[in-house]
Parts: C-alpha cells; sequence; structure tokens
C-alpha cells in the first residue's frame, strides 16, 4: 500500500493534487455546509482547502499526510479545543460531521492509504507584509506569552498522544539531512552543521525540565502561521503542536526577526511569563536547533536548494559563532564567505 502523500517530483505532485481534491470533496459530502467555493491553499504537511459558504462563513479543509496518526490528530483538536476556551486567546477549532466525528478516513484511488481529513473554523486575519513594527513584534511575543500560559493549564486526556520536540526528534532530523546536505552545503561546511547538532544534543540531555519551561508548544509558530485581525495576532496551523521546551518554541519565532525585534518579542513574552535569568544561552541552542530542522525538512526538495543555498552565508555566521561560544542573538552578525564551488562539486561526485 501506497501512502498518500508522494511529491517527490513534479509528476507525482500533480498526481497527488488531483487525488487530494477528490478526497476534499468526498469529504465535504460528511458535513451539513452550504459550501459555494472551494480553493486549494497549500501542500506541506497537511493539504489545505479554504471554503467559502452562502452564509458568509469560511472553513479550512485539511488532508492530513501520513506521518500523524488518528489518535495524534484528535489530540491536536482537543488542545485546540481546550485553547480556545481562554479568554485571551482564539484559534483554529475543528468541526464535527454529520455523524459527530472530528476526523474522517476518506476514501481514495486504489493502491494508496486513505487519508485524514479535518474540518477547522477559519480564523479571520490577514498575514503581515512589509517590515514588522516594533509594537507588532511586542504584540507578537504577548500571544506566544499567552499560548503557553493557557497550554500549561491544559490537563491532556489519557488517551493524547502528540509528537515530542527534543533530543530524539533532531538527532532523527540530522540522520534525514545526512542524505541530502550535499546539495546546498560543502563538506567542510556539513562538519561544522555536524558539529553543532552534537552540542545542541548534550545541552538537551542535561537541561533540566519542569512545568515552568517545558510543556505542550506550538512547535512551529512563525510569521506565516500567524494572522492579524484589527491590529492583534492570532496563531493557526497548529499541525506541529506538541511537548517541547518553550524557548525552542520561541526560537523558531525570534529566527525571522531582526536583533533588536527578538529584544523586543521576548519583553511582550515576559509580560505574561518570566523566563529563567540565563535564558540566553539555552535560547541561543534552540534557535539553532531550529534552523538547522528547516533546512533537514527542506534539503529533500529541489525546488529548495536554491534558496537553502543563498541563505547559508548567515546560517553559518550563527554556526560559527555558536560554536565559539559568542553570544549572537541580539548582535548584528556578519555573513561568511560560501564556498559554492565546493558545494557544485560534491553534487558532481555524487557524494
Amino acid at each position: 500500500m501506497n501512502d498518500f502523500f508522494q511529491y517527490d517530483t513534479d509528476e507525482n505532485r500533480l498526481s497527488l493534487l488531483a487525488r487530494a481534491r477528490k478526497v476534499a470533496l468526498l469529504a465535504l459530502q460528511q458535513y451539513e455546509l452550504e459550501w459555494v467555493n472551494i480553493q486549494y491553499v497549500q501542500l506541506s504537511d497537511t493539504i489545505t482547502y479554504k471554503l467559502e459558504t452562502s452564509y458568509a462563513e469560511r472553513y479550512l479543509l485539511r488532508i492530513h499526510s501520513d506521518r500523524l496518526s488518528e489518535a495524534e490528530i484528535r489530540s491536536e483538536l482537543a488542545l485546540l479545543h481546550a485553547l480556545n476556551q481562554s479568554d485571551d486567546l482564539h484559534v483554529p477549532e475543528a468541526l464535527a460531521s454529520c455523524n459527530g466525528s472530528y476526523v474522517l478516513e476518506i476514501d481514495t484511488e486504489e493502491g494508496y492509504r486513505k487519508p485524514y481529513v479535518t474540518l477547522m473554523r477559519w480564523v479571520d486575519g490577514e498575514h503581515a507584509s512589509g517590515e514588522f513594527s516594533d509594537s507588532t513584534v511586542h504584540q507578537m511575543g504577548v500571544m506566544m506569552g499567552k499560548l503557553h500560559e493557557a497550554a500549561a493549564g491544559f490537563v491532556p486526556p489519557s488517551d493524547f498522544v502528540r509528537p515530542i520536540w527534543e533530543a530524539g526528534s533532531f538527532s532523527r532530523q540530522m540522520a534525514k539531512l545526512e542524505q541530502h546536505y550535499e546539495c546546498f552545503l560543502s563538506e567542510e561546511a556539513w562538519e561544522t552543521y555536524q558539529a553543532a547538532a552534537e552540542k545542541i544534543v548534550t545541552k538537551l540531555t542535561v537541561m533540566e525540565r519542569s512545568g515552568d519551561n517545558y510543556g505542550l508548544i506550538h512547535g512551529d509558530l512563525h510569521s506565516g502561521n500567524i494572522v492579524f485581525h484589527e491590529g492583534a495576532p492570532y496563531p493557526i496551523d497548529f499541525g506541529r503542536c506538541g511537548y517541547g521546551y518553550f524557548l525552542y518554541d520561541m526560537a523558531g519565532a525570534l529566527l525571522e526577526l531582526y536583533p533588536k525585534h527578538r529584544w523586543m518579542f521576548i519583553q511582550g513574552y515576559e509580560s505574561i511569563r518570566k523566563l529563567e535569568t540565563d535564558y540566553v544561552h539555552h535560547l541561543e541552542s534552540f534557535f539553532i536547533m531550529f534552523m538547522i530542522e528547516n533546512y533537514c525538512h527542506h534539503a529533500s526538495d529541489p525546488r529548495e536548494t536554491a534558496s537553502l543555498i543563498e541563505e547559508q552565508p548567515y546560517a553559518q555566521a550563527y554556526i560559527r559563532d555558536y560554536l565559539k561560544d559568542i553570544r549572537f542573538l541580539f548582535q548584528v552578525i556578519e555573513p561568511v564567505e560560501i564556498d559554492r564551488a565546493a558545494i557544485a562539486g560534491g553534487k558532481e561526485n555524487g557524494k
């Protein structure tokens, strides 16, 4: 039986999207919706569609990859339901089908596994455009603080299952990257990546865990997963939510911010939840960890290769300072020179 999600080539991607549209239309038959338009949104860990109805309500239909089990998807929905009970948060929430199910298993073409489908209420808002203002970044930090505060008060049911983002998951991601690194890294650069990964795993192994620094997190709260409505930020796409350090979640948000805005984000966060006094060196480890994990995720896709190479002058500068124990989080960092010929040479030699 083949996985439903197969898009390693353009041909497979087109085939997947054709299967997915049929699955989406079949799934919609199991909901009491007067929908008038269905629009493809994107393909990532899920395939998503935006639905518009005759009564102005909007929904998000998700077709889930084989990466998560039904129990893990149900657990995400349970967390979202609990978060929506907070007066300070508004997050996506699932809609039940006609028979009361929140997770549907839908028939598809013979030879492929049946995918799971969920339907979520659409969160109104727009993605930020242009450079963030100081106020916007501060509000994003406040929002993450409220999210962690609410998640810390959630008592998971006995059948709650979500991924764990720590040393084991990171090591598995590095093993995946080892198969593809030559498309954007020289051998010398790959050695520094390995050294940074070893340092991160060592730190994670001895890092103390408590309810104040560890719990349920969003797992991918970058600007693409935040929408703004009437100036306020709202988190969306909890598909990667799981257990991890709160600083790991923060690192994912800081990765795309300028150094001055990283500090403003943290100030917003600390207006809700105080951090430990020595948090910076842990946060920098998670910053490098999250950055490398992004490359682990994208390295196998040839369409991402050019952008991965373009990011390396800064990525390798961060890794250089991290290995030298030079604080970098709030400093403007100077990019390093990249040996592009060494990258091309490695690919030509089939390394």
